[in-house]
């Protein structure tokens, strides 16, 4: 637990199932390593921060942002507006980790 987030990395067994570095699900956020965990813990918050805005409604609302961007010829993770709100609020070294990531 870490801020009021339950934080909970993956063991090495179940990391290559796993396709991103981390992942927010309400106030749980999972993470691929300790040290990914640290890198993106304040990305992570923003989403955290997203779902008490958004409630249960985030989820289809992320997914279907990544869809209108993707028909709109854009990149559905990177121009994804929760993303972007994430890495912008979360500062440089988000923006960067997470274009390296991809």
């Amino acid at each position: 637990m870490h801020s009021g987030v339950l934080e909970i990395t993956l063991s090495q067994t179940r990391r290559r199932w796993f396709p991103f570095s981390a992942i927010t699900l309400g106030h749980v956020v999972i993470a691929i390593s300790p040290k990914d965990q640290e890198r993106f813990r304040s990305h992570e918050r923003v989403h955290v921060a997203q779902y008490e805005r958004w409630g249960a409604l985030l989820l289809p609302a992320y997914l279907l942002e990544s869809l209108w961007q993707l028909l709109a010829g854009k990149h559905p993770y990177l121009d994804n507006r929760f993303e972007v709100q994430a890495r912008c609020l979360a500062g440089p070294l988000s923006a960067t980790s997470a274009r390296k990531t991809l």
